[in-house]
C-alpha cells in the first residue's frame, strides 16, 4: 500500500482527496475540497471515486483510510493512504474547515 504524509501531499497540484470518515466527523472538521464518501457507504458509492487519476484517502488517524486504500487498489484504483489522517493534517498546520458549511 502506498502512503503519503499530509506535508508531502501539499507538493501535488490539486490532489483528489477522498475523506472516508462518517458524516458527524466530517461535519466537525474537514479539508476543503475533499470528496466525502463515508467508509460505511463506500461500496455503493464507488461512482463518486475518480478512476482516471490517483486518489488520496483520508480518515481520522490513518487506519480506516488504509483499509479503504487497500480495497480501492484491489478494485483497480490508484489509491494512496494519507498517513496520520486529518489529525496529522491539522498538526502539520495545514488548513482545516471547522463545522459543516
Amino acid at each position: 500500500m502506498k502512503e503519503i504524509t499530509p506535508s508531502d501531499l501539499q507538493a501535488i497540484d490539486t490532489p483528489r482527496i477522498i475523506d472516508v470518515r462518517e458524516d458527524d466527523e466530517w461535519a466537525e472538521a474537514h479539508v476543503d475540497g475533499t470528496t466525502h464518501v463515508p467508509m460505511s457507504t463506500l461500496t455503493e458509492n464507488l461512482d463518486k471515486i475518480p478512476d482516471d487519476s490517483t486518489v488520496y484517502v483520508l480518515c481520522h488517524s490513518g487506519g480506516r483510510s488504509a483499509r479503504v486504500t487497500d480495497y480501492l487498489e484491489q478494485q483497480g484504483y490508484d489509491a494512496v493512504n494519507i498517513s496520520g489522517g486529518i489529525t496529522a493534517w491539522h498538526q502539520s498546520g495545514l488548513p482545516v474547515v471547522f463545522g459543516d458549511r
